[in-house]
Protein backbone atom coordinates (compact mmCIF):
# COMPACT_ATOMS: atom_id res chain seq x y z
CA UNK A 1 0.00 0.00 0.00
CA UNK A 2 1.53 3.33 -1.03
CA UNK A 3 1.69 6.35 1.27
CA UNK A 4 -1.00 8.17 -0.81
CA UNK A 5 -3.40 5.37 0.00
CA UNK A 6 -2.12 5.56 3.57
CA UNK A 7 -3.16 9.24 3.81
CA UNK A 8 -6.67 8.44 2.56
CA UNK A 9 -6.96 5.70 5.13
CA UNK A 10 -5.58 7.98 7.80
CA UNK A 11 -8.28 10.51 7.03
CA UNK A 12 -11.11 7.98 7.29
CA UNK A 13 -9.60 6.13 10.22
CA UNK A 14 -8.76 9.33 12.09
CA UNK A 15 -12.32 10.66 11.68
CA UNK A 16 -13.84 7.50 13.13
CA UNK A 17 -11.21 7.32 15.77
CA UNK A 18 -11.36 10.94 16.89
CA UNK A 19 -15.15 10.65 17.26
CA UNK A 20 -14.64 7.46 19.24
CA UNK A 21 -12.36 9.24 21.71
CA UNK A 22 -14.51 12.38 21.85
CA UNK A 23 -12.21 14.37 19.55
CA UNK A 24 -13.14 17.49 17.63
CA UNK A 25 -13.09 15.75 14.21
CA UNK A 26 -11.46 16.95 11.01
CA UNK A 27 -12.49 20.57 11.28
CA UNK A 28 -11.06 21.14 14.74
CA UNK A 29 -9.79 24.73 14.86
CA UNK A 30 -6.33 23.87 16.18
CA UNK A 31 -3.32 25.85 15.09
CA UNK A 32 -0.61 23.70 13.54
CA UNK A 33 1.49 22.14 16.25
CA UNK A 34 -0.46 23.93 19.02
CA UNK A 35 -2.32 22.20 21.85
CA UNK A 36 -5.94 21.30 21.05
CA UNK A 37 -8.63 23.83 21.96
CA UNK A 38 -10.66 21.45 24.09
CA UNK A 39 -9.48 20.80 27.62
CA UNK A 40 -7.64 17.56 28.35
CA UNK A 41 -10.03 15.15 30.02
CA UNK A 42 -9.20 14.64 33.68
CA UNK A 43 -7.58 11.25 34.27
CA UNK A 44 -9.85 9.08 36.38
CA UNK A 45 -8.20 5.85 37.47
CA UNK A 46 -6.23 5.00 34.37
CA UNK A 47 -8.53 6.63 31.79
CA UNK A 48 -5.77 7.42 29.31
CA UNK A 49 -4.66 3.81 29.25
CA UNK A 50 -8.09 2.56 28.19
CA UNK A 51 -8.66 5.13 25.45
CA UNK A 52 -7.00 4.73 22.04
CA UNK A 53 -4.46 7.25 20.76
CA UNK A 54 -4.49 6.28 17.08
CA UNK A 55 -4.99 3.65 14.39
CA UNK A 56 -2.84 1.37 12.26
CA UNK A 57 -2.45 2.63 8.67
CA UNK A 58 -0.07 0.33 6.90
CA UNK A 59 1.64 -2.94 7.82
CA UNK A 60 5.01 -3.96 6.42
CA UNK A 61 7.37 -6.59 7.80
CA UNK A 62 10.01 -4.39 9.37
CA UNK A 63 8.48 -0.90 9.47
CA UNK A 64 4.77 -0.12 9.62
CA UNK A 65 2.89 3.19 9.80
CA UNK A 66 0.24 4.40 12.23
CA UNK A 67 -1.84 7.58 12.55
CA UNK A 68 -1.78 9.24 15.99
CA UNK A 69 -4.15 11.89 17.35
CA UNK A 70 -2.23 14.95 18.55
CA UNK A 71 -5.00 15.89 21.01
CA UNK A 72 -4.88 12.47 22.63
CA UNK A 73 -1.07 12.65 22.84
CA UNK A 74 -1.35 16.00 24.62
CA UNK A 75 -3.87 14.51 27.06
CA UNK A 76 -1.56 11.57 27.72
CA UNK A 77 1.40 13.93 28.29
CA UNK A 78 -0.37 15.15 31.47
CA UNK A 79 -0.70 11.60 32.86
CA UNK A 80 0.98 10.69 36.14
CA UNK A 81 2.17 7.37 34.65
CA UNK A 82 5.54 8.21 32.99
CA UNK A 83 5.06 5.54 30.29
CA UNK A 84 1.65 6.94 29.28
CA UNK A 85 3.04 10.49 29.43
CA UNK A 86 5.55 9.59 26.69
CA UNK A 87 2.95 7.74 24.58
CA UNK A 88 3.44 8.22 20.86
CA UNK A 89 6.78 10.01 21.21
CA UNK A 90 9.84 8.68 19.38
CA UNK A 91 11.35 5.84 21.44
CA UNK A 92 8.12 5.18 23.41
CA UNK A 93 6.11 1.95 23.43
CA UNK A 94 2.54 1.50 22.20
CA UNK A 95 0.29 -1.56 22.12
CA UNK A 96 -2.16 -2.89 19.55
CA UNK A 97 -4.83 -5.50 20.24
CA UNK A 98 -4.53 -8.59 18.04
CA UNK A 99 -6.96 -11.45 18.69
CA UNK A 100 -6.93 -12.25 22.40
CA UNK A 101 -3.61 -10.60 23.11
CA UNK A 102 -1.50 -7.48 22.65
CA UNK A 103 1.23 -6.62 20.20
CA UNK A 104 3.90 -4.25 21.46
CA UNK A 105 5.68 -1.77 19.20
CA UNK A 106 8.23 1.00 19.54
CA UNK A 107 7.71 4.39 17.84
CA UNK A 108 10.57 5.09 15.46
CA UNK A 109 9.66 8.26 13.53
CA UNK A 110 7.00 10.98 13.57
CA UNK A 111 5.81 13.42 10.91
CA UNK A 112 2.81 15.70 10.55
CA UNK A 113 -0.09 14.36 8.53
CA UNK A 114 -0.34 16.83 5.62
CA UNK A 115 -4.14 16.49 5.35
CA UNK A 116 -5.07 16.68 8.97
CA UNK A 117 -4.29 19.33 11.58
CA UNK A 118 -4.50 16.96 14.54
CA UNK A 119 -2.93 13.92 12.90
CA UNK A 120 0.60 12.53 13.10
CA UNK A 121 1.96 9.73 10.93
CA UNK A 122 4.43 7.58 12.88
CA UNK A 123 6.69 4.71 11.82
CA UNK A 124 6.79 1.82 14.29
CA UNK A 125 8.89 -1.33 14.87
CA UNK A 126 7.23 -4.40 16.35
CA UNK A 127 8.88 -5.71 19.53
CA UNK A 128 6.84 -8.75 20.54
CA UNK A 129 3.51 -10.05 21.77
CA UNK A 130 1.86 -11.13 24.99
CA UNK A 131 -1.39 -12.73 26.16
CA UNK A 132 -4.07 -10.76 28.01
CA UNK A 133 -5.31 -11.87 31.41
CA UNK A 134 -9.11 -11.74 31.04
CA UNK A 135 -9.99 -10.56 34.56
CA UNK A 136 -7.34 -7.89 35.05
CA UNK A 137 -6.47 -7.00 31.45
CA UNK A 138 -2.76 -7.41 32.28
CA UNK A 139 -0.24 -8.59 29.71
CA UNK A 140 1.55 -11.85 30.53
CA UNK A 141 3.70 -14.50 28.77
CA UNK A 142 5.45 -11.82 26.72
CA UNK A 143 7.78 -13.10 23.97
CA UNK A 144 9.91 -11.53 21.27
CA UNK A 145 8.77 -11.66 17.65
CA UNK A 146 5.38 -11.48 15.94
CA UNK A 147 3.19 -14.42 14.90
CA UNK A 148 0.12 -12.40 13.91
CA UNK A 149 0.19 -8.87 12.52
CA UNK A 150 -2.64 -6.37 13.14
CA UNK A 151 -4.84 -5.23 10.28
CA UNK A 152 -5.01 -1.59 9.14
CA UNK A 153 -7.63 0.23 11.19
CA UNK A 154 -6.70 -1.56 14.45
CA UNK A 155 -6.73 0.83 17.42
CA UNK A 156 -3.54 1.80 19.22
CA UNK A 157 -3.23 2.34 22.97
CA UNK A 158 -0.42 3.71 25.16
CA UNK A 159 1.68 1.11 26.99
CA UNK A 160 1.44 1.65 30.76
CA UNK A 161 3.99 1.19 33.51
CA UNK A 162 2.18 -2.02 34.50
CA UNK A 163 2.50 -3.30 30.91
CA UNK A 164 6.21 -2.52 30.83
CA UNK A 165 6.68 -4.22 34.19
CA UNK A 166 5.25 -7.45 32.73
CA UNK A 167 7.24 -7.12 29.52
CA UNK A 168 10.59 -6.50 31.20
CA UNK A 169 9.95 -8.97 34.05
CA UNK A 170 12.50 -11.76 34.21
CA UNK A 171 11.33 -14.98 32.63
CA UNK A 172 12.95 -17.06 35.36
CA UNK A 173 16.45 -17.25 33.87
CA UNK A 174 19.36 -16.09 36.05
CA UNK A 175 19.72 -12.36 35.61
CA UNK A 176 21.62 -9.44 37.13
CA UNK A 177 19.97 -6.08 37.85
CA UNK A 178 21.87 -3.15 36.38
CA UNK A 179 19.47 -0.20 36.35
CA UNK A 180 15.95 1.02 35.62
CA UNK A 181 13.97 0.89 32.39
CA UNK A 182 13.47 4.28 30.72
CA UNK A 183 11.11 6.19 31.20
CA UNK A 184 10.09 4.56 34.50
CA UNK A 185 11.94 5.00 37.78
CA UNK A 186 10.97 1.73 39.42
CA UNK A 187 11.00 -1.04 36.78
CA UNK A 188 14.29 -2.89 37.13
CA UNK A 189 16.33 -3.76 34.06
CA UNK A 190 18.07 -7.10 34.10
CA UNK A 191 20.59 -8.87 31.88
CA UNK A 192 20.29 -12.64 31.37
CA UNK A 193 23.80 -13.69 32.31
CA UNK A 194 24.02 -17.03 30.48
CA UNK A 195 22.58 -15.66 27.24
CA UNK A 196 24.78 -12.57 27.40
CA UNK A 197 28.02 -14.40 28.13
CA UNK A 198 27.22 -17.40 25.92
CA UNK A 199 27.25 -15.28 22.76
CA UNK A 200 29.77 -12.55 23.71
CA UNK A 201 28.89 -8.91 24.37
CA UNK A 202 30.10 -5.42 23.50
CA UNK A 203 29.87 -2.23 25.56
CA UNK A 204 30.16 0.85 23.35
CA UNK A 205 30.16 4.55 24.14
CA UNK A 206 32.07 7.75 23.43
CA UNK A 207 34.57 9.07 25.96
CA UNK A 208 32.91 10.70 28.96
CA UNK A 209 29.59 8.82 28.76
CA UNK A 210 30.30 6.73 31.88
CA UNK A 211 31.51 3.64 29.99
CA UNK A 212 34.15 2.55 32.52
CA UNK A 213 31.79 2.96 35.48
CA UNK A 214 29.09 1.00 33.65
CA UNK A 215 31.58 -1.77 32.80
CA UNK A 216 32.61 -1.90 36.49
CA UNK A 217 28.93 -2.04 37.53
CA UNK A 218 28.18 -4.99 35.19
CA UNK A 219 31.32 -6.85 36.33
CA UNK A 220 30.56 -6.23 40.02
CA UNK A 221 27.06 -7.65 39.49
CA UNK A 222 28.50 -10.72 37.71
CA UNK A 223 31.02 -11.23 40.56
CA UNK A 224 28.18 -11.03 43.11
CA UNK A 225 26.12 -13.57 41.14
CA UNK A 226 29.11 -15.91 40.67
CA UNK A 227 31.73 -15.45 43.41
CA UNK A 228 33.60 -18.51 42.07
CA UNK A 229 33.74 -17.24 38.49
CA UNK A 230 36.78 -16.90 36.24
CA UNK A 231 37.06 -13.42 34.72
CA UNK A 232 40.19 -11.96 33.13
CA UNK A 233 40.19 -8.25 32.35
CA UNK A 234 42.86 -6.57 30.25
CA UNK A 235 43.05 -2.97 31.45
CA UNK A 236 45.28 -0.75 29.25
CA UNK A 237 45.02 2.40 31.42
CA UNK A 238 45.20 0.99 34.93
CA UNK A 239 41.82 2.49 35.87
CA UNK A 240 39.99 -0.63 37.09
CA UNK A 241 42.36 -1.58 39.92
CA UNK A 242 40.66 0.97 42.19
CA UNK A 243 37.24 -0.58 41.52
CA UNK A 244 38.11 -4.22 42.29
CA UNK A 245 40.42 -3.97 45.30
CA UNK A 246 38.04 -6.00 47.48
CA UNK A 247 36.97 -8.70 45.04
CA UNK A 248 39.71 -8.89 42.43
CA UNK A 249 43.34 -9.95 41.97
CA UNK A 250 45.30 -6.95 40.73
CA UNK A 251 48.25 -7.75 38.46
CA UNK A 252 50.66 -5.30 36.86
CA UNK A 253 54.33 -5.28 35.86
CA UNK A 254 55.36 -5.51 39.52
CA UNK A 255 53.67 -8.88 40.16
CA UNK A 256 52.52 -10.32 36.81
CA UNK A 257 55.70 -12.38 36.26
CA UNK A 258 54.68 -13.78 32.90
CA UNK A 259 57.35 -16.25 31.71
CA UNK A 260 58.75 -15.46 28.24
CA UNK A 261 58.75 -19.14 27.26
CA UNK A 262 54.93 -19.19 27.29
CA UNK A 263 55.03 -17.30 23.98
CA UNK A 264 54.46 -19.36 20.85
CA UNK A 265 56.69 -19.00 17.78
CA UNK A 266 54.63 -16.20 16.20
CA UNK A 267 54.82 -14.15 19.42
CA UNK A 268 58.56 -14.82 19.71
CA UNK A 269 58.97 -13.39 16.19
CA UNK A 270 57.07 -10.23 17.17
CA UNK A 271 59.39 -9.59 20.10
CA UNK A 272 62.79 -10.90 18.90
CA UNK A 273 62.79 -9.95 15.20
CA UNK A 274 63.44 -6.39 14.11
CA UNK A 275 63.80 -6.86 10.34
CA UNK A 276 61.19 -6.49 7.60
CA UNK A 277 60.65 -7.78 4.07
CA UNK A 278 62.72 -10.75 2.84
CA UNK A 279 65.15 -10.47 5.74
CA UNK A 280 62.33 -11.22 8.20
CA UNK A 281 61.63 -14.65 6.71
CA UNK A 282 65.34 -15.52 6.87
CA UNK A 283 65.51 -14.37 10.52
CA UNK A 284 62.34 -16.34 11.36
CA UNK A 285 63.82 -19.56 9.93
CA UNK A 286 66.95 -19.12 12.04
CA UNK A 287 64.95 -18.32 15.18
CA UNK A 288 62.68 -21.36 14.66
CA UNK A 289 65.64 -23.71 14.39
CA UNK A 290 67.50 -22.29 17.41
CA UNK A 291 64.36 -21.96 19.59
CA UNK A 292 63.44 -25.60 18.99
CA UNK A 293 66.94 -26.66 20.05
CA UNK A 294 66.75 -24.49 23.20
CA UNK A 295 63.35 -25.94 24.19
CA UNK A 296 64.61 -29.48 23.50
CA UNK A 297 67.33 -29.09 26.18
CA UNK A 298 64.68 -29.11 28.94
CA UNK A 299 64.05 -32.42 30.77
CA UNK A 300 60.36 -32.01 30.00
CA UNK A 301 61.12 -32.15 26.28
CA UNK A 302 63.08 -35.37 26.74
CA UNK A 303 60.12 -37.04 28.47
CA UNK A 304 57.75 -35.88 25.69
CA UNK A 305 59.88 -37.10 22.82
CA UNK A 306 59.24 -34.91 19.78
CA UNK A 307 58.16 -31.33 20.52
CA UNK A 308 57.19 -28.36 18.37
CA UNK A 309 58.57 -24.84 18.41
CA UNK A 310 55.20 -23.63 19.83
CA UNK A 311 55.16 -25.99 22.84
CA UNK A 312 55.16 -24.00 26.13
CA UNK A 313 58.33 -25.67 27.46
CA UNK A 314 60.77 -23.61 29.55
CA UNK A 315 64.18 -22.77 28.11
CA UNK A 316 67.05 -20.49 29.18
CA UNK A 317 67.56 -17.27 27.24
CA UNK A 318 71.30 -17.84 27.62
CA UNK A 319 70.87 -21.29 25.98
CA UNK A 320 69.10 -19.62 23.05
CA UNK A 321 71.82 -17.00 22.54
CA UNK A 322 74.57 -19.70 22.86
CA UNK A 323 72.83 -21.86 20.22
CA UNK A 324 72.56 -18.81 17.92
CA UNK A 325 76.30 -18.19 18.46
CA UNK A 326 77.11 -21.85 17.64
CA UNK A 327 74.97 -21.81 14.48
CA UNK A 328 76.75 -18.62 13.43
CA UNK A 329 80.09 -20.38 13.91
CA UNK A 330 79.03 -23.13 11.49
CA UNK A 331 78.52 -20.66 8.63
CA UNK A 332 80.75 -20.89 5.56
CA UNK A 333 82.62 -17.83 4.39
CA UNK A 334 80.01 -16.71 1.84
CA UNK A 335 77.05 -16.63 4.24
CA UNK A 336 76.21 -13.49 6.15
CA UNK A 337 76.19 -13.51 9.95
CA UNK A 338 74.00 -10.38 10.08
CA UNK A 339 70.66 -12.20 10.82
CA UNK A 340 72.26 -14.08 13.75
CA UNK A 341 73.76 -10.85 15.10
CA UNK A 342 70.39 -9.08 14.80
CA UNK A 343 68.47 -11.73 16.79
CA UNK A 344 71.19 -12.16 19.43
CA UNK A 345 71.51 -8.37 19.86
CA UNK A 346 67.75 -8.00 20.40
CA UNK A 347 67.61 -10.82 22.99
CA UNK A 348 70.58 -9.37 24.91
CA UNK A 349 68.90 -5.95 24.82
CA UNK A 350 65.64 -7.35 26.30
CA UNK A 351 67.53 -9.22 29.05
CA UNK A 352 69.40 -6.09 30.08
CA UNK A 353 66.44 -3.66 30.00
CA UNK A 354 64.82 -3.39 33.47
CA UNK A 355 61.39 -2.51 31.95
CA UNK A 356 61.12 -6.05 30.55
CA UNK A 357 61.95 -7.82 33.82
CA UNK A 358 58.28 -8.77 34.38
CA UNK A 359 58.66 -11.12 31.41
CA UNK A 360 62.32 -11.66 30.50
CA UNK A 361 63.79 -12.12 33.94
CA UNK A 362 66.21 -15.00 34.61
CA UNK A 363 64.01 -15.83 37.63
CA UNK A 364 61.15 -16.94 35.36
CA UNK A 365 62.82 -20.02 33.97
CA UNK A 366 61.17 -22.54 36.32
CA UNK A 367 58.15 -24.55 35.17
CA UNK A 368 55.51 -22.29 36.72
CA UNK A 369 52.90 -22.64 33.97
CA UNK A 370 50.22 -24.26 36.16
CA UNK A 371 50.71 -21.67 38.95
CA UNK A 372 50.62 -18.77 36.45
CA UNK A 373 47.38 -20.03 34.85
CA UNK A 374 45.77 -20.63 38.27
CA UNK A 375 46.68 -17.07 39.27
CA UNK A 376 45.36 -15.25 36.20
CA UNK A 377 42.28 -17.45 35.64
CA UNK A 378 41.34 -17.41 39.35
CA UNK A 379 41.33 -21.18 39.84
CA UNK A 380 40.47 -21.40 42.71
CA UNK A 381 38.98 -17.92 42.98
CA UNK A 382 39.27 -17.49 46.81
CA UNK A 383 36.41 -14.97 46.72
CA UNK A 384 38.22 -12.90 44.06
CA UNK A 385 36.73 -14.09 40.77
CA UNK A 386 38.22 -11.36 38.60
CA UNK A 387 41.86 -10.72 37.70
CA UNK A 388 42.59 -7.18 36.51
CA UNK A 389 45.72 -7.22 34.34
CA UNK A 390 46.98 -3.65 34.18
CA UNK A 391 49.20 -3.40 31.08
CA UNK A 392 49.70 0.37 31.35
CA UNK A 393 53.24 -0.15 32.68
CA UNK A 394 54.22 -2.62 29.94
CA UNK A 395 56.57 -1.08 27.32
CA UNK A 396 54.47 -0.13 24.31
CA UNK A 397 56.41 -2.25 21.80
CA UNK A 398 55.44 -5.49 23.58
CA UNK A 399 51.97 -4.51 24.91
CA UNK A 400 50.10 -6.15 22.06
CA UNK A 401 52.23 -9.31 22.39
CA UNK A 402 51.51 -9.53 26.13
CA UNK A 403 47.76 -9.19 25.42
CA UNK A 404 48.11 -11.81 22.66
CA UNK A 405 49.79 -14.28 25.04
CA UNK A 406 47.14 -13.79 27.74
CA UNK A 407 44.28 -14.14 25.20
CA UNK A 408 45.85 -17.20 23.60
CA UNK A 409 46.36 -18.83 27.00
CA UNK A 410 42.60 -18.44 27.59
CA UNK A 411 41.86 -20.05 24.22
CA UNK A 412 44.41 -22.88 24.46
CA UNK A 413 43.42 -23.64 28.06
CA UNK A 414 39.78 -23.96 26.96
CA UNK A 415 40.71 -26.30 24.10
CA UNK A 416 42.95 -28.57 26.18
CA UNK A 417 40.56 -28.69 29.16
CA UNK A 418 37.58 -30.01 27.18
CA UNK A 419 37.78 -33.36 28.98
CA UNK A 420 37.54 -31.63 32.37
CA UNK A 421 34.36 -30.37 34.01
CA UNK A 422 33.47 -27.13 32.24
CA UNK A 423 35.17 -24.01 33.58
CA UNK A 424 34.08 -21.18 31.31
CA UNK A 425 36.25 -18.05 31.29
CA UNK A 426 35.13 -14.49 30.58
CA UNK A 427 37.79 -12.37 28.85
CA UNK A 428 37.13 -8.61 28.97
CA UNK A 429 39.11 -6.43 26.59
CA UNK A 430 39.00 -2.67 27.25
CA UNK A 431 39.95 -0.35 24.35
CA UNK A 432 39.23 -3.31 22.04
CA UNK A 433 39.72 -1.26 18.86
CA UNK A 434 43.45 -1.19 19.68
CA UNK A 435 43.75 -4.95 19.65
CA UNK A 436 41.24 -6.03 16.98
CA UNK A 437 41.48 -3.15 14.50
CA UNK A 438 39.79 -3.08 11.09
CA UNK A 439 41.82 -3.71 7.93
CA UNK A 440 42.67 -0.04 7.51
CA UNK A 441 44.44 0.09 10.89
CA UNK A 442 45.64 -3.52 11.00
CA UNK A 443 49.32 -4.10 11.64
CA UNK A 444 49.26 -7.88 11.26
CA UNK A 445 49.84 -8.48 14.98
CA UNK A 446 48.97 -11.83 16.54
CA UNK A 447 46.62 -10.25 19.11
CA UNK A 448 44.09 -9.30 16.41
CA UNK A 449 44.11 -12.83 15.02
CA UNK A 450 43.63 -14.57 18.38
CA UNK A 451 40.85 -12.22 19.56
CA UNK A 452 39.05 -12.58 16.20
CA UNK A 453 39.34 -16.34 16.57
CA UNK A 454 37.93 -16.21 20.12
CA UNK A 455 35.03 -14.07 18.79
CA UNK A 456 34.26 -16.66 16.11
CA UNK A 457 34.93 -19.95 17.94
CA UNK A 458 35.24 -19.13 21.63
CA UNK A 459 31.69 -19.99 22.70
CA UNK A 460 32.11 -23.61 21.52
CA UNK A 461 34.87 -23.96 24.11
CA UNK A 462 33.24 -22.00 26.91
CA UNK A 463 35.03 -18.67 26.41
CA UNK A 464 33.03 -15.47 26.56
CA UNK A 465 34.45 -12.29 25.11
CA UNK A 466 33.48 -8.83 26.37
CA UNK A 467 34.65 -5.96 24.18
CA UNK A 468 34.63 -2.39 25.49
CA UNK A 469 35.38 0.37 23.01
CA UNK A 470 34.67 4.01 22.18
CA UNK A 471 35.30 3.53 18.44
CA UNK A 472 33.21 0.59 17.17
CA UNK A 473 33.87 1.68 13.57
CA UNK A 474 37.59 0.98 14.13
CA UNK A 475 36.89 -2.63 15.19
CA UNK A 476 37.53 -5.51 12.78
CA UNK A 477 34.49 -6.08 10.55
CA UNK A 478 33.17 -9.41 11.79
CA UNK A 479 33.91 -9.01 15.48
CA UNK A 480 31.00 -6.76 16.47
CA UNK A 481 28.50 -8.94 14.59
CA UNK A 482 29.75 -11.92 16.65
CA UNK A 483 28.59 -10.15 19.82
CA UNK A 484 25.12 -11.43 20.69
CA UNK A 485 24.40 -8.59 23.12
CA UNK A 486 25.23 -4.96 22.35
CA UNK A 487 25.12 -2.36 25.12
CA UNK A 488 25.39 1.02 23.44
CA UNK A 489 25.84 4.25 25.35
CA UNK A 490 25.93 7.63 23.60
CA UNK A 491 28.03 7.66 20.43
CA UNK A 492 28.86 11.12 19.10
CA UNK A 493 30.42 10.06 15.83
CA UNK A 494 28.26 9.40 12.75
CA UNK A 495 30.42 6.56 11.48
CA UNK A 496 30.23 4.79 14.84
CA UNK A 497 26.44 5.19 15.00
CA UNK A 498 25.99 3.70 11.52
CA UNK A 499 28.38 0.85 12.30
CA UNK A 500 26.40 -0.12 15.40
CA UNK A 501 23.08 0.11 13.55
CA UNK A 502 24.40 -2.27 10.92
CA UNK A 503 25.30 -4.81 13.62
CA UNK A 504 21.92 -4.59 15.41
CA UNK A 505 18.85 -6.69 14.66
CA UNK A 506 16.15 -5.00 12.55
CA UNK A 507 13.61 -4.57 15.37
CA UNK A 508 16.05 -2.55 17.46
CA UNK A 509 16.74 0.10 14.82
CA UNK A 510 14.12 2.47 16.26
CA UNK A 511 15.87 2.41 19.63
CA UNK A 512 19.17 3.12 17.93
CA UNK A 513 17.97 6.45 16.60
CA UNK A 514 18.13 7.54 20.25
CA UNK A 515 21.86 6.74 20.60
CA UNK A 516 23.05 10.34 19.94
CA UNK A 517 20.45 11.64 22.43
CA UNK A 518 21.27 9.37 25.37
CA UNK A 519 22.24 11.02 28.64
CA UNK A 520 25.38 10.02 30.53
CA UNK A 521 25.10 6.59 32.19
CA UNK A 522 22.17 5.65 29.94
CA UNK A 523 22.31 2.92 27.34
CA UNK A 524 20.34 0.90 24.85
CA UNK A 525 20.66 -2.86 25.20
CA UNK A 526 19.58 -5.29 22.55
CA UNK A 527 20.30 -8.86 21.62
CA UNK A 528 20.47 -12.12 23.57
CA UNK A 529 20.94 -10.62 27.03
CA UNK A 530 17.49 -8.97 27.12
CA UNK A 531 14.04 -10.20 26.13
CA UNK A 532 13.39 -7.13 23.93
CA UNK A 533 15.50 -4.02 23.17
CA UNK A 534 15.45 -1.70 26.17
CA UNK A 535 16.71 1.76 27.15
CA UNK A 536 18.25 1.66 30.61
CA UNK A 537 19.50 4.19 33.16
CA UNK A 538 22.39 2.53 34.99
CA UNK A 539 22.40 2.26 38.78
CA UNK A 540 24.78 4.46 40.76
CA UNK A 541 27.92 2.69 41.88
CA UNK A 542 29.41 3.39 45.31
CA UNK A 543 32.53 5.56 45.21
CA UNK A 544 34.80 2.75 46.41
CA UNK A 545 33.76 0.45 43.54
CA UNK A 546 34.21 2.96 40.74
CA UNK A 547 37.19 2.92 38.38
CA UNK A 548 39.71 5.76 38.54
CA UNK A 549 38.44 7.35 35.34
CA UNK A 550 36.84 10.56 36.61
CA UNK A 551 37.58 13.59 34.46
CA UNK A 552 39.85 16.02 36.37
CA UNK A 553 38.57 19.50 37.17
CA UNK A 554 41.22 21.71 35.63
CA UNK A 555 40.18 24.91 37.39
CA UNK A 556 40.02 23.29 40.84
CA UNK A 557 43.36 21.53 40.45
CA UNK A 558 45.10 24.57 38.95
CA UNK A 559 43.81 26.84 41.71
CA UNK A 560 44.75 24.30 44.34
CA UNK A 561 48.30 23.72 43.17
CA UNK A 562 51.35 25.85 43.67
CA UNK A 563 52.37 24.31 46.99
CA UNK A 564 54.99 21.60 46.74
CA UNK A 565 55.09 21.61 42.92
CA UNK A 566 58.89 21.46 42.86
CA UNK A 567 58.97 18.39 45.12
CA UNK A 568 56.33 16.70 42.97
CA UNK A 569 58.45 17.26 39.86
CA UNK A 570 61.55 15.77 41.58
CA UNK A 571 59.59 12.70 42.76
CA UNK A 572 58.11 12.23 39.28
CA UNK A 573 61.55 12.43 37.64
CA UNK A 574 62.90 9.86 40.10
CA UNK A 575 60.06 7.43 39.26
CA UNK A 576 60.52 8.14 35.53
CA UNK A 577 64.20 7.23 35.72
CA UNK A 578 63.53 4.10 37.74
CA UNK A 579 60.88 3.10 35.15
CA UNK A 580 58.34 2.20 37.80
CA UNK A 581 60.69 0.02 39.90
Amino acid sequence: MGMHCGHDMSEMANQDHFQAVGGAGQGAPTAQGAAPVRQAAPTIGNGNATQPIGVVLEIAGSSSFVALDLERLNECAEDADPSIALAGQVGSQIKIRVGGGWLLASVRTQKKDGRNNVGIIAGIDFLGEGEEEKLTGRIHSFRRGVTRYPIPGSLIYPATNADLRQIYASDGRTSIQIGTVFPTNDIRAGLYIDAMLGKHFALLGSTGTGKSTSAALILHRICEAAPHGHIVMIDPHGEYSAAFRSNGMLLDVSNLQMPYWLMNFEEHCEVFLTSTGNDRQEDADILAKCLLQARSKNRLAESLGKITVDAPIPYLLSDLTNIIQLEMGKLDKASSSAPFQRIKGKIDELKADPRYQFMFSGMLVGDTMAEFISKIFRMPSDGKPISIIDVSGVPSDVTSTVVAVLSRLVFDFAIWSRDERGRPILLICEEAHRYVPNEKNADGSSVGRILSRIAKEGRKYGISLGLITQRPSDLAEGVLSQCGTIISMRLNNDRDQNFVKAAMPEGARGFLDAIPALRNRECIICGEGVSIPVRVSFDDLEEIRRPASEDPSFIELWNDSGHGDEDAVHRTVARWRAQGR
